[in-house]
């Protein structure tokens, strides 16, 4: 009796153990770019340490380097599903796990960028911006969630601007203000608010990383565009002048970048 008992203890040690060991090798087949087998690896994980988040968020991550954005084949689609599926069981564990939020925003936003149906892919970025608005609740010193909230309002704003401006035979490089004044307090009721937001979370990014040279181009896109809503030519050209130093800035900081990765 008490021989069995010892096995049986020894093999529950080894039961709980085992999921590390299949851990390792289906990060072992990602780093190899086999994500198929990877997934595989972390499915055995999973069944045998269901309430473990780690297990969760790698499957997850296996099925979600399988996703081609817009790619419409069933099976594509499942990735897509699985993969989410997983980043959530790992948040009903864990509340506030920032791999998992931050999965399920980039994910959001990958399935936005490949949606045609442009109420879908608005439906498909609000998602984001709240897992993004999640992900600095849970981290307000994570830059890159700021940043992608501020990318996601580009994303929502530009068809509108562009849209707007083709209207009013306006290219894209012509100077404005839009002329029609009742057009331009359309955009700015809709999305005065919104711009103004972006704008304040790339700040949010740079304070956090001055030399973050994408959320200086991003800046850029933001001030440049959102002077369209400008009431006076005066004020227009104060805000297109702020834009330009933006972009200065973000030469200069790729630049810095650059000469100090040739001295490593």
């Amino acid at each position: 009796m008490r021989c069995a008992i010892a096995l049986l203890l020894a093999g529950a040690a080894l039961w709980s153990q085992d999921w590390h060991e299949w851990v390792e090798k289906g990060l072992a087949a990602s780093q190899a770019g086999r994500y198929a087998e990877a997934a595989e690896a972390f499915q055995k994980a999973v069944a045998l340490a269901p309430d473990e988040v780690e297990p969760h968020v790698y499957l997850g991550d296996a099925w979600l380097a399988q996703y081609i954005p817009g790619a419409m084949a069933p099976e594509n689609l499942d990735f897509g599903r699985k993969a989410e599926a997983e980043f959530r069981e790992a948040l009903r564990i864990e509340p506030d796990n920032e791999t998992a939020i931050a999965a399920i925003a980039s994910l959001k936003y990958q399935q936005a960028m490949g949606e045609q149906d442009s109420a879908e892919k608005l439906q498909k970025l609000n998602e984001a911006a709240s897992w993004y608005e999640r992900a600095v609740a849970v981290n307000p010193q994570n830059k890159e969630a700021f940043y992608s909230r501020a990318v996601i309002v580009w994303g929502m704003w530009y068809p509108a601007w562009i849209a707007a401006r083709a209207g009013l035979g306006m290219g894209p490089s012509d100077p404005g203000p839009i002329m029609d004044p009742t057009v331009r307090q359309q955009l700015k009721q809709r999305y005065s608010a919104m711009l103004d937001q972006g704008v304040s979370d790339l700040e949010k990014a740079l304070m956090l990383d001055p030399m973050y040279d994408d959320a200086m181009a991003y800046m850029n896109l933001l001030i440049r565009e959102r002077a369209d809503l400008d009431d006076s030519a005066a004020q227009y050209a104060s805000d297109i002048e702020a834009a330009d130093k933006w972009v200065e800035k973000a030469l200069e900081t790729k630049r810095l970048k650059a000469a100090a990765a040739k001295q490593q």
